[in-house]
């Protein structure tokens, strides 16, 4: 990685960034770090269709073109071709990264139980883990477990969405403080909350039955 580049990026001079990579990549076209600096980079501005171009012409120039299927994958994955994405991450030895994006990519395709053994396997366990962790076990109904990973993420690095989950997992059985996890996450990010909303509103609605039996 180019410590220069990457500090004026970290800096908020994306463009000019983005520029610098683009001549270093002329200059060296063979260097393949350039080309996973410049397509992290490309990924994380909302752009995974010119990251997918850039890393799928780089293939065809580095020496080491099997160095560019990690991002490559992650490129699929945001353009959601999840089986393209799988296929790639499939023939990477499995780190913990490439664990973490396996278990993504299996959520999307509704393969829950094994989304939930390659998040289980990540040896590092860090708050983007515990949330995809809390993400699985939501979708396979297990409140308690979902909320356990949820309730890991220290309260100060919890997401808008991680609040609202969190809402989500105790809506059955103590709306009050539901509602403080739902009003939290309307605070940090009105537009997300309000999709969410909608996106949960048959769960809660069935949760709500379910806290009206228990009760």
């Amino acid at each position: 990685m180019n410590k220069k580049i990457a500090k004026l990026y970290d800096a908020g001079k994306t463009d000019r960034a983005i520029h610098l990579l683009i001549k270093q990549i002329d200059a060296h076209p063979k260097n393949v770090d350039n080309y996973l600096q410049l397509s992290t980079y490309l990924l994380e501005q909302g752009s995974p269709d010119q990251a997918t171009k850039l890393l799928e012409e780089a293939k065809h120039l580095v020496e080491k073109p099997r160095d560019l299927d990690y991002n490559l994958a992650v490129c699929y994955y945001m353009q959601g071709d999840f089986d393209k994405a799988l296929n790639l991450l499939d023939q990477i030895p499995n780190d913990d990264l490439v664990l973490y994006q396996k278990a993504l990519v299996y959520l999307k395709l509704g393969k829950k139980r094994k989304a939930l053994a390659f998040a289980l396997t990540v040896k590092q366990v860090d708050n983007r883990v515990r949330e995809l962790l809390g993400d699985i076990w939501l979708s396979l109904g297990d409140m308690k477990q979902a909320k356990t990973n949820f309730t890991q993420i220290p309260e100060e690095e919890r997401s808008a969405k991680v609040n609202f989950l969190l809402g989500v997992t105790l809506f059955a059985y103590n709306r009050d403080r539901a509602e403080k996890y739902f009003t939290r996450s309307k605070k940090m990010d009105k537009k997300y909350y309000q999709t969410a909303k909608n996106q949960y509103a048959s769960i809660l609605k069935m949760l709500s039955g379910k806290g009206k039996k228990n009760g």
